[in-house]
């Protein structure tokens, strides 16, 4: 089978992480096109030996992407196509059945109960995600929640099928001498208690509740935040104004797998932490989340659908935390009073696994190849096949 994966960027992000290593455990031939922006995640996924090609999209209104997107999978002779994130999504389904392939999966990765990828969701958006999505076979959320909420939507049911999002366990197991190292270079004494925050610095993660909630900690307490983004500037003058500026510490973007940068990778960094808190209000999955859980660390979450989608067996150390940097102060308090844990990763981070996950989809991209398969809908007036 050949597949070709249309997603909008390649920047550091969870959706563009969570492609690189599903095309490492997907037993397919994929080639890989981003519509914008071939960031880190498009070097790294250069370096396993896959073809990313940049289709150079101007804008969400380039409509010139389209006919060079069809060209490029008429000519890539692809069994199917698969998108990621919402533009692509639009575009890569479109495309595809210009240039006739029937065998559309796509992936919602970022649907919340009023944004999706940070735009609101108007009546438009709704609209034309529709519109496009029944030009596909099936739709895959990442959670119970997003199905759920693509229901609600209005998308048939029998097309949704859950894959939960995956990640490497064994690349995240803790390491001492790791921790230690990591560290070292961050130059955090080893006296500090850190609280880390993974994500894009967007409004949306609300990290700034976790810089005002350092401000109430006393002065051994350290936050680490993972990622970059545009917020960076307002969290490092919310730091400044509230007088936690010298233990507040920017790694900006950090990938996933090692793809040459400098710097340590997300799971050295994890190890570094003593404790992993996600105030984001609104999470389609909560991978930053799971992959705290997975380095062991106790966990403090506004939203995750991963966990809450489980059993609370599964993840005794994660706690959902309600309100401000008031409650998250309190939070960080008690977890610390608690006293250390082995560093052990929970049944919720196993069940999370990247093979597991890549399995599933398989069984999607098999039914969804599969002669007898049929659209769910005709193709709409004015698109040809051929």
């Amino acid at each position: 089978m050949r597949a070709l994966h249309v997603i909008t960027g390649l920047g550091v992000g969870g959706a563009e992480q969570q492609l690189r290593l599903l095309l490492r455990h997907l037993p397919v031939d994929c080639d890989v096109v981003t519509l914008t922006n071939p960031g880190a995640v498009a070097d790294g996924l250069i370096a396993d030996g896959v073809d990313v090609t940049h289709l150079g999209m101007g804008g969400n209104r380039d409509l010139g992407a389209l006919p060079r997107l069809t060209r490029l999978i008429r000519s890539g002779g692809y069994d199917l196509v698969h998108t990621h994130l919402y533009r692509a999504c639009v575009y890569g389904r479109l495309a595809a059945r210009l240039a006739g392939v029937r065998a559309i999966v796509a992936t919602e990765h970022s649907l919340g109960d009023s944004q999706m990828e940070g735009r609101r969701l108007t009546r438009g958006v709704r609209a034309l995600y529709l519109a496009t999505e029944r030009l596909g076979r099936s739709t895959v959320a990442v959670s119970p929640t997003v199905a759920e909420r693509l229901r609600r939507w209005g998308v048939p049911a029998p097309r949704i099928e859950v894959v939960p999002n995956g990640i490497d366990l064994d690349r995240f197991r803790f390491d001492p001498l790791q921790r230690h190292r990591t560290r070292q270079r961050l130059g955090l004494p080893d006296s500090a208690y850190v609280v880390g925050g993974i994500g894009r610095l967007t409004a949306g993660k609300r990290f700034d509740v976790l810089v005002r909630a350092l401000a109430e900690l006393p002065d051994d307490h350290w936050l680490l935040l993972v990622g970059g983004g545009p917020e960076e500037n307002v969290l490092r003058r919310t730091a400044h104004e509230a007088g936690v500026a010298d233990r507040v510490l920017f790694t900006g973007e950090r990938p996933y797998l090692p793809d040459g940068s400098p710097g340590p990778d997300l799971p050295s960094l994890a190890s570094a932490m003593d404790l992993l808190a996600s105030p984001s209000p609104e999470e389609a999955f909560g991978l930053a989340v799971v992959e705290g859980l997975a380095s062991g660390l106790p966990v403090l979450y506004a939203s995750c659908p991963a966990i809450e989608d489980l059993p609370p067996h599964a993840a005794p150390a994660a706690r959902r935390v309600t309100g401000g940097p008031d409650a998250f102060a309190r939070a960080i308090r008690e977890v610390r009073g608690a006293g250390p844990a082995p560093r052990t990763a929970p049944e919720a981070a196993h069940h999370y696994s990247i093979t597991r996950s890549a399995a599933r989809l398989m069984d999607v991209y098999a039914a969804a190849v599969a002669p007898s398969a049929t659209p769910a809908f005709p193709s709409p007036q004015g698109v040809s096949s051929s």
